[in-house]
């Protein structure tokens, strides 16, 4: 088979990596793919914004699989022309994507199906959003309607902040016509942690859990990214929790896409908070979470390829899922400034010292490029540096142990990946 992976991130990296493993495929071809990237697959300089002349490349190349890995293409409908070319695609609709794609469809088609989640409002004028927030408590979550690339939630500790999060979101535009609407809903307590299932639009599989750590500094202090590290399995989920999720969240969502007429198809991803009522949805995405994927896809045994086909072909229901038993841990080294501005091109050293075939740990690129010779920084978030080991104490050493080995100008990391579950055992 010919495969074709569009995206360019730490979560591409993985599912490259991932499906290079697979007997059933041939080529891999990544559009436009990144720095490390090209060390398993072709990589081809094509924007994924650029529906048409992707739909093109995968005829020319006789694709025989297409794997969309980040939300924008997804939610501007790249699968439905792929599906008209008569042509394989692993993702879900246009119409199914609207679950990651508007945060006010989301929230209204989980209080329709009676699926766990905040209380809420939805608002199109600052003013009358304004307004609400005076007769309210807080804190409450502020969110961008569209697609913000994970930073469009705000937090507000009072009604000034979440005077400020409005003039942001819909006075001054910062996340575009994302912010033409907003939900404000209740700051839910607990702690998060990521399902991701895998649908062919009536059944699903579960893929284990993990836990993002989403804010840029120790502590989860500082503003939203779009993730900084993250670990698997997440001890918090019991078998018992799982069960319960599974029953209450994910099967009455996949249950209600299909009612809705939009049967959805790919990875529905459910970031949860365990609070004292029970798991609650905070948000729903549409495609592998990063940098969750890369702490889960070194964990799975089976075949991805097979279980993304089984997907496209209605017989999801047949798979089952393994896992080794072994902690995974992904910690994201990125450039001094992000979320806010940073600077770019700067040279990555050390990566030669994490030995190949060592192979408890691996280097998932996502903003790195490669200039002559040499691997240079491109984006945020930089590298994912991953490690597996008996035990998450002895993963969370390991991933630092390599994180140190690798250097660029203005280089920053959390320090504390995996402590909220370490403090727990």
């Amino acid at each position: 088979m010919n495969i074709l992976i569009i995206g360019s991130g730490g979560r591409e990296h993985a599912l490259a990596w991932k499906i290079k493993q697979s007997p059933l495929v041939q080529e891999i071809y990544c559009a436009p793919g990144n720095g490390g990237m090209s060390e398993v697959a072709q990589c081809f300089d094509i924007k994924v914004a650029d529906r048409d002349y992707l739909l093109k490349f995968a005829k020319d190349k006789k694709v025989d699989l297409t794997v969309i890995g980040p939300e924008v293409p997804l939610a501007d409908g790249i699968v439905d022309d792929f599906v008209k070319n008569g042509l394989k695609v692993f993702g879900p609709s246009k119409a199914a994507a609207q679950l990651e794609g508007s945060k006010v469809f989301s929230k209204e088609f989980m209080h329709k199906h009676n699926i766990p989640t905040a209380p809420f409002q939805t608002f199109g004028d600052i003013m009358e959003a304004k307004g609400f927030l005076e007769k309210v408590t807080f804190p409450l979550v502020i969110k961008a309607d569209g697609l913000a690339a994970g930073k469009g939630v705000i937090i507000c500790a009072n009604l000034e902040e979440g005077q400020q999060a409005l003039d942001q979101i819909m006075g001054q535009k910062v996340f575009q016509e994302a912010g033409n609407k907003v939900v404000i809903e209740e700051c839910l307590q607990g702690e998060e942690v990521s399902i991701l299932a895998v649908s062919d639009g009536n059944d699903f599989i579960m893929l284990d859990s993990s836990q993002d750590h989403k804010r840029i500094f120790d502590d989860d202090l500082g503003p939203n990214t779009g993730g900084m590290g993250a670990y698997s399995p997440a001890p918090i989920i019991t078998d018992v929790l799982r069960q319960h999720i599974e029953q209450s969240i994910i099967d009455p969502t996949i249950k209600g896409m299909k009612q809705e007429g939009m049967p959805f198809k790919g990875v529905l991803y459910a970031g949860l908070m365990i609070t004292s009522q029970g798991p609650m949805v905070l948000e729903y995405n549409v495609r592998f979470g990063d940098p969750e994927v890369q702490a889960i896809l070194p964990r799975m045994k089976n075949d991805i390829v097979d279980i993304m086909l089984a997907s496209c072909d209605g017989r999801i229901k047949k798979i089952k899922p393994l896992w080794d038993q072994r902690a995974c841990v992904c910690v994201v080294m990125s450039s001094g400034g992000y979320p806010g501005e940073y600077e770019t091109g700067m040279e990555i050293t050390g990566l030669e010292q994490i030995d190949e075939k060592e192979v408890n740990t691996i280097v998932f690129h996502a903003g790195t490029k490669k200039e002559e010779n040499k691997i240079v920084t491109s984006g945020g978030r930089v590298l994912g540096v991953t490690s597996l080991a008996h035990g998450l104490d002895k993963a969370v050493e390991r991933a630092y142990e390599n994180v140190e080995k690798i250097k660029f100008d203005h280089c920053f990391f959390r320090r504390d990946i995996g402590a909220k579950a370490l403090a727990k055992t």
